[in-house]
């Protein structure tokens, strides 16, 4: 019998965690990646009396382990906000919290099932995941001021920016490493005034990282899409997702995709829908062989060079009808 925490290494997976072993601690096995890296399932054995959490993965990329998983006798909870496929999964040692609501995240489900418990890190989750009013919302029964909004907020959005980046080594902090790191303290705040050199290092890396990403220019862009190249730089792969968001709350009413050069000359896909419109993000990365993702936010792993022109096609035609 073994013990597994398996979470998206973004701000949303990593605060879902830490909300759950605050409330619920467990020596587990940490199994965790880039953001991208969603298929982590498959890195789990699995044995008969297997304690395993899935926080922030998609479970349509992992049906098949999970499968496997509870076939060997494990017992798994699951929540995330992604599609989960079209045939629903249901076994009794799987329990299941599924909610892909354009403005739920996996923290919020979280902090729904701990009634409250830890809300201080399911707020920092939801800015991290780009859910300012969901944050806002569920930050309004903690009495937090201006301030400490604005706390969580940065907070949120330094977690998500250290998770981008196709390998473990273009980021500040591997993400299990950060997870260790700010579960130390039951509040963000906290966190925030003890451990100044890990927030130091992901705001002065963010800082600069961004501002080399404000000087690009559109490749295309019109006044329902717009669309962004990255160089193939460790800077460009570690701000492509905090970017879009960026993009996003910059021009609310137009889609973003940011495309960021990988080896051989592909792309890495960042793809927002407008937040006065929060969906198709996932249809249409879903359309491309390595794509998923939500409603508002999705992505693609590897878009070969030869399908930007088409990608470009797909995304601009479908926000150009409203969609």
């Amino acid at each position: 019998m073994a013990d597994y925490d398996v979470f998206n290494g973004d701000a949303d997976g990593i605060c879902s965690l830490v909300q759950l072993r605050l409330a619920e601690p467990r020596n587990a096995v940490l199994v965790t990646g880039v953001k991208r890296d969603i298929d982590l399932l498959r890195q789990v054995p699995g044995a008969n009396g297997d304690r395993i959490t899935v926080l922030d993965v998609a479970m349509e990329k992992n049906r098949t382990d999970l499968e496997r998983l509870l076939a060997a006798g494990a017992d798994v909870f699951y929540a995330d906000h992604h599609h989960p496929g079209d045939e629903p999964l249901d076994h009794p040692r799987l329990h299941a919290l599924i909610n892909t609501a354009p403005e739920v995240c996996t923290s919020l489900l979280v902090n729904g099932y701990l009634k409250g418990a830890h809300a201080a890190w399911a707020v920092v989750g939801a800015f991290g995941d780009n859910l300012a009013g969901s944050a806002r919302a569920a930050a309004a029964t903690l009495g937090l001021d201006e301030n400490q909004l604005l706390q969580a907020e940065q907070l949120g959005t330094l977690i998500n920016y250290n998770g981008y980046g196709p390998a473990v080594e273009d980021l500040h902090f591997a993400p299990d490493e950060l997870f260790r790191r700010v579960s130390r303290f039951v509040s963000p705040f906290d966190f925030i005034a003890a451990d100044r050199d890990t927030f130091s290092n992901l705001e002065s890396g963010y800082g600069e990282d961004m501002a080399r990403a404000a000087s690009l220019l559109p490749v295309h862009a019109s006044d329902a899409s717009a669309v962004l190249l990255l160089p193939d730089e460790a800077w460009a792969r570690r701000v492509s997702g905090v970017f879009s968001n960026d993009l996003v709350n910059l021009h609310p009413a137009r889609a973003h995709a940011v495309l960021t050069e990988i080896d051989g000359g592909d792309f890495l896909v960042s793809v927002r829908a407008p937040l006065t419109n929060r969906t198709g993000a996932d249809d249409i990365c879903r359309q491309f062989p390595t794509g998923g993702g939500r409603k508002a936010a999705a992505g693609i792993n590897r878009l070969p060079k030869a399908e930007m022109d088409r990608f470009v096609d797909v995304f601009s035609r479908h926000y150009a009808r409203g969609s």
